[in-house]
Order: structure tokens, then sequence, then C-alpha cells
């Protein structure tokens, strides 16, 4: 077949650009990139030669060989694995499987910034090599296949592809380097990379014509904690999670007795792009007796941990085990259970540190939260981790510290939903808690509107939402305040008439109208009835067609505030439905802004403040 010419997908281009003008820290790290997707393509031949022993055919052993032509200027690393087919080579080395997503942009757009760490996630480090190559060349013929093609480009905007003679299996990469290049042309140079990217690769890698490879070529993780530094752990975090940046967490561990597997599991850095993709898919290979078999075994790790990084290598499933089989396999579920539990409480220790820990809330807390809801097992466990922001102070707080600055008096765990803090910190809802010292948690993410009523109970004490009608806040006394004037309350009689004269004009607007404890500047608010759900949360099912139409609310109104208290005085004398009956309408409206909703009728809402003015005045 003739050489076929086709251009880089759009995103490819920009990616290229970027990489070309050397974003990265130091430019050997192509060669770790390199080898890194060598030694999984040696990983899944070996997978899939459990079940077709005839894909490795009379080259059953894997490896990776590094070889250099100094005449022709010329790096070549070349690996026995699965290869690709000439479809697969345009889809991995001309397109990107995120392209076109908003997560790709984002990690460009930061890339162009300076920060690198947003490429390595969608898995083409492979570009890398264009910062040492005037032209990179792709030779790779599919296990079990008799064809080889050949991927050629400069890496400016177009490739080419057309068939190819190879006599083995795998995928050979040639880079024709750049002058000024020299140093990769050195073997000492070269055996210096692989042994600090490298050394854990648990493939030989093989350096020219040297007997024995350049790396140590054991797996990492079944090697023992002391013989390991922390340059080891961090590479190998890089190898195994296609991330630059340094893990938050390291967890190394091998569980001994009826069940036998040894783990080593990171906490990234910084959030995964995928990390809310729909399909919740987390980044833990597994491996069993240290043959790579999946790195999709859902029951492997929960979905609120799909952010870990790493793997798990077990000693007591069998290598022939198949994807399906995993689904419903006993020892995988106990295997789970151990990565639950030491993840938990590994992260529980950690969050001593409170600013190390801050960071780790910030990436991962709203996927965390997700287990709080879901995971009645290690719900306690969880509650434990979970840290949100309050009207304490500034910084995040425990839910254990919230519970030690309860006020005498207080037998609930008070919090309200929204959808930023700053709107949230200003709700008329929390006046009346301010006013008694009383802390209210403040949430923000989406999982908030359901894991608070799902677990009902932390320490014995109730989540209460803080827009609900009836918080008994009477039985806490308010606080004392130098020269504070609490303003007199409207007579009773006059109040019941007022809100009277308020649900006549209002009727099904409102579910009902009644004086509030929470309120002390504001004149209203609206409240969710008891048993009624919650206003922030009703708004989110509504905006995703879960349920038709708002349910009516509890208006609240403060006796205290000079605006009922005038109004309460007209509700006794004649006219005053026609005198109050907008100033009510409007004051339902105000509400229902304070709370972030639309105007159900903008129009109708002007011109009634327009007559309300203008009787005012």
């Amino acid at each position: 077949m003739t050489e076929q010419r086709m251009a880089f997908k759009t995103e490819v281009s920009r990616l290229l650009d970027i990489v070309v003008h050397s974003l990265y820290s130091e430019k050997e790290i192509f060669l770790r990139e390199l080898i890194s997707n060598a030694s999984d393509a040696c990983d899944k031949l070996r997978y899939q030669a459990l079940t077709v022993p005839e894909l490795t055919g009379d080259d059953p052993d894997f490896k990776i060989k590094v070889s250099i032509d100094a005449k022709a200027r010329t790096l070549t690393i070349e690996d026995n694995g699965i290869g690709m087919s000439r479809d697969e080579l345009i889809e991995n080395l001309g397109t990107i499987a995120q392209s076109g997503t908003s997560a790709f942009i984002k990690g460009i757009e930061q890339a162009q910034k300076g920060d690198i760490t947003q490429i390595g996630q969608f898995g083409v480090g492979f570009y890398a090599a264009f910062m040492v190559a005037q032209m990179v060349e792709v030779t790779s013929r599919k296990a079990g296949t008799e064809e080889a093609w050949c991927w050629r480009s400069d890496g400016k905007g177009e490739f080419s592809i057309e068939e190819e003679e190879k006599s083995t299996r795998g995928t050979t990469i040639t880079l024709y380097l750049k002058q000024g290049e020299d140093e990769f042309l050195l073997e000492d140079r070269l055996r210096g990379i692989i042994k600090l990217y490298s050394d854990h690769i648990a493939l030989p890698i093989m350096l020219g014509d040297e007997e024995e490879p350049a790396n140590c070529a054991s797996a990492l993780w079944l090697r023992g904690k002391n013989d390991i530094t922390q340059e080891q752990y961090k590479e190998f975090y890089h190898h195994v999670a296609h991330a630059f940046e340094e893990p938050a967490m390291t967890l190394h561990w091998k569980a001994e007795g009826k069940i036998e597997y040894t783990g080593l599991l990171y906490v990234p850095g910084m959030k995964p792009y995928d990390l809310f993709d729909p399909k919740r898919r987390h980044g833990v290979k597994l491996y069993v007796k240290r043959v790579f078999i999946t790195d999709e075994a859902e029951g492997l790790v929960p979905p609120y941990l799909r952010f870990l990084r790493g793997v798990i290598d077990s000693e007591d499933l069998p290598l022939n085990v198949s994807r399906e089989m995993l689904q419903n396999n006993p020892i995988l579920a106990k295997i789970r259970q151990g990565i639950t539990r030491k993840v938990l409480n590994d992260l529980l220790k950690h969050s001593e540190n409170k600013d190390s820990y801050a960071t780790i809330w910030e990436n991962f807390g709203a996927v965390i939260k997700e287990g709080v809801y879901e995971d009645t097992e290690h719900r306690d466990l969880l509650l434990k981790l979970v840290r949100c922001h309050s009207t304490h102070d500034g910084n995040l707080t425990s839910l254990a510290d919230y519970v030690s600055r309860m006020k005498e008096g207080q037998t609930s765990i008070y919090y309200m939903n929204g959808d930023n803090l700053d709107t949230l910190a200003r709700s008329p809802h929390l006046e009346g808690y301010r006013a008694r010292g009383i802390e209210v948690l403040l949430l923000t993410e989406t999982v908030d509107d359901f894991w608070p009523a799902a677990v009902s109970t932390f320490d014995d004490k109730e989540f209460k939402s803080a827009t609900r009608a009836g918080q008994d806040l009477d039985k806490i006394a308010p606080l004392e305040k130098k020269d504070d004037k609490k303003e007199p309350e409207a007579p009773a009689d006059a109040i019941g008439s007022l809100i009277a004269l308020m649900k006549l004009s209002l009727s099904d607007k409102v579910k009902d109208v009644r004086t509030s404890d929470r309120l002390t500047d504001s004149a209203v608010c609206l409240a969710a009835d008891e048993g009624d759900i919650d206003i922030h949360l009703e708004r989110f099912l509504k905006q995703h067609n879960q349920i038709r139409s708002p349910s009516a609310r509890v208006l609240e109104i403060n006796p205290s505030h000079p605006l009922i208290r005038r109004m309460a005085e007209k509700a006794t004398k004649d006219g005053a439905k026609d005198a109050l009956g907008d100033i009510a309408s409007l004051l339902l409206d105000q509400a229902r802004l304070m709370d972030g909703e639309p105007l159900a009728d903008p129009e109708g809402f002007s011109r009634k403040l327009g007559e309300v003015l203008s009787k005012a005045i």
C-alpha cells in the first residue's frame, strides 16, 4: 500500500506546539514516557496470552530494548508487546481519545500557562519525543497478525502511514534526533536516565548490546519498603498514573492471612481529568502473581475512591480470571474491603496534618462524600474524614470539631445548602443562628444535597437543614452584646391579623405564613416545612427534570422588623388587604430572590414595586 498522509486533529497540533516549546522541566523525560508505553504494551499482551498463548509464539519473554546508531543519529526504543494495527496507530498517535472534551482543552490551556502537569493525564506523553527528534517513526505489528505498518511524522501538523516489513510482533520507535541533542546518543547518559526514571519497570530494559538489563527489572511493589527510595516511589507514580506532579500520599502494604495481596497505591497531587466522568472508573491496575490482568476491574475499588492510582497484586486469584469473572468474585470482594479500610484509615491518620489534608480534601472531598452517601459499612470512618466550610471561621472544619463547639442546649448539627459560599454566608436564614452563636455548615457541592439526610446523625447529633421551618432556636439564648437594642415586636393580635391577611392575599403561592426566630435583620425568608424536600435539593431535582413543579413553601416573617411592624399596624384597619396585598407579594418575591430563585413574573414584580414606591413618596 502506498504512503497515505493525514493531518493531526486540532488538539494534537496544539499539544505538539506546546511540547516542542519545552514546557517539560527536563527533556530527558521523553525516554521515560516511551519506555512506560512499551511496558504497558507488554503487560497487555501478557494478559491476552493467558487465554491465547499462541500470541506470544516462540518469543514468550517480554523485554524492552534501547539502542543507538550514532552515525545515523537515531535512538530506538523497541518492545515485543501487543503492537498496533493501522487503525490503532492512527487512533492512538493521530488523535486523542478525549479530543474535543472540555477537560482536554482545559489541560491544554493550563499547559500554555506553563503547567505541564495537566498533559500527562491524557496519556499523550508519546509526543514528548518531538522535543528531541526532528522526525519520529513508529513501526508496529499487532500480535497475531502478519501485517506491519509505519507511522511517520515531523510533528508539524501531518503524519503519514504506510505498510512496512517487520518480522516480529510489537512496536519499534525510532527518533531522528535534532542537532544539539547529542547527549541522547551516549550510552552512559541513557543508562542514567533509565536508572533514574524506569528502574521500577518490571521488564528488563536492554541497552545496546549489553547482556545485563539497565534497570532493576523487578516489580517495585514487591520490594521491601526499606529497599525503595522516595525518588523511586515518585517515579513509579509517574509511570502508573501517567502524571507529572508528586503524589499527595503513598500507601504500600502487604496483606497476609486467608487472602494475600500487595498494594502500592497513591493519592494524586492533583485532580485526574476524568474524576467526575459518569462511568466513575478508577485508576488501579490489577495483577495476579506479577502478571497484569486488567485496569478495568470494577469491583476492585469503590467508586468513591476512584481517584486512587497504583497497583494491586493478588496471590489468590487465578491467572486465567476474566474481566467477567471478576465482577462477582468473592476473593476480589475481600480485597476491595481490605483496600477500602486501609485507604480510609491512612487518610484519617493523614488528616492530622491539617494543611496537607486540606489540599487532598479540596481535590477529592466531593467524591469521598459520595461514599458517605453510598457506603453504609464504612460510613462512620468516612464521616471522620469529612471537612466542611462553616460560619465559624474561614477554615474547613471536621464534624467532630463542630460538635465540640456546639452551644449549650444545642442538640442538632445545622447545615445549609447553596451554590456558593458567599451567597450562603449572606443568607437571612443564618441570622438567628448567628445571633445565638450557633455554627452552621455551609455546603456547596451537588453531593451535599444528599448525604446529610442519608446519614441522619453524627455522634448522636441529628443533621438538620437551616432552611427548614420549625427549628427550636428559642431554646438557645441569644448572645449578649453591648448596646444591643432589640427592636420591639408588633403586638400579637396585630401580627395575627397580618398573618391572616398575607395568607389570604398570597393564597396557594405559600404553604403557610408564620413568625420566625431565625430572622434578626431581614423581614422575611422562605423555609421548607417539616417533611418537605429541602429548598436547594428541590431546585436541583427540578433542573434535572426529576420533579415538575416546586412545592409551596412556608413564608416566615420577622415580627420585630420595622416593615413588618408597620404592616401589622395597618392590618387591623379597613382596606388593609388592598393596601398590603402588593407589599406581601413583593416580600414573597424578595424571599425567592434571596434564595437564588428567578422571579416567576418579573413584569408583575416591577409593576407592583413601582406602585408601592409611588405611594410611599
